[in-house]
């Protein structure tokens, strides 16, 4: 009988594992077939173009196609006008997206603690976000416009007129646009992670005398690395789009403070310059990867301790 009964059992449990490899076959196949259009979706409309325009960056043009190697990048490093907007584009990123990252790192805080209309204020801060770029042009050329309101306050002071979006105080009022649009949305990220903190290492923090700057530096700031982060990288994204706002207050051709890589890039294209285009694109990207890359290494050192 055992014998019998052990024969028996053994085909059935052959059977059991039989059908749930099957099952996991059936699984896998089902969902590479859910993940099948998503990924020709990225095949076709981002790796491909991807490729397209390193081909374009090595070629003279796309009817001789002949292989020039890093002719156009030297060409393109050298013009003029691709100097003057990367030279834009990094000051401006310089000094906007610290500022955005700052600044909204201390309305979450002073948001965080028992002030009044506290409501109202975060309202405030979070209304840009529901105007069109359109709406926000606007508001923004007449308050900066030559007769605008900014110069009318400056005449209650005795001074002179200035044309602000045709001055070296253009990209100034750029900077200000930016953090007024985007300090909304990184304060909020910056309140959530501020409140995920735990409290009890706050309260031990507090019970052993330690001062808010302290428990500022040495917990608050470890344990939002990740966000800080993320707000950076952000910022930093959107500073590079920051066309869209130039583009709508003085097209094409804007002062040349405000000359930033996306008029280069969208002229080129005007001109149907792939070459010189594609090999901007390309030193651009870049150049955003090995910014991100050290924003992850500076996080990965900072933030190691708290992620253990």
């Amino acid at each position: 009988m055992r014998l019998f009964k052990g024969r028996r059992d053994k085909p059935a449990g052959k059977s059991r594992k039989t059908n749930s490899n099957r099952r996991d076959r059936r699984g896998k196949q089902i969902s590479v077939l859910y993940l099948l259009p998503s990924v020709i979706g990225v095949l076709l409309f981002f790796v491909l173009p991807f490729f397209i325009v390193i081909y374009y960056s090595v070629i003279d043009d796309p009817i001789n196609a002949e292989f020039v190697f890093f002719d156009n990048f030297v060409m393109v490093f050298h013009n003029a006008a691709f100097q003057q907007a990367a030279k834009n584009t990094m000051i401006f990123s310089a000094a906007a997206v610290p500022l955005a990252v700052v600044l909204s790192l201390l309305l979450a805080m002073m948001l965080e603690s028992k002030i009044p209309f506290k409501s109202q204020f975060r309202t405030f801060f979070l209304s840009p976000m529901m105007v069109p770029i359109a709406s926000v042009v606007l508001i923004w050329q007449v308050l900066f416009h030559y007769n605008g309101m900014m110069n009318e306050v400056l005449g209650w002071f005795g001074r002179d007129k200035v044309d602000w979006l045709n001055s070296a105080y253009a990209q100034v009022v750029i900077v200000v646009l930016f953090l007024w649009k985007n300090l909304g949305y990184n304060m909020i990220l910056f309140m959530a992670a501020l409140s995920s903190i735990p409290k009890d290492i706050l309260e031990v923090a507090v019970l052993e005398s330690a001062t808010p700057v302290q428990i500022f530096w040495h917990i608050k700031l470890r344990y939002m690395s990740s966000t800080i982060l993320f707000v950076t990288i952000m910022s930093l994204i959107n500073s590079f789009k920051v066309f869209r706002e130039i583009y709508l207050l003085k097209g094409d051709y804007p002062y040349d403070t405000m000359y930033m890589l996306q008029h280069f890039m969208n002229n080129t294209f005007g001109k149907l310059d792939y070459q010189k285009m594609s090999a901007a694109a390309i030193m651009m990207a870049v150049v955003m990867v090995v910014l991100i890359g050290i924003l992850f290494l500076t996080e990965n050192y900072f933030g190691k301790d708290v992620e253990g």
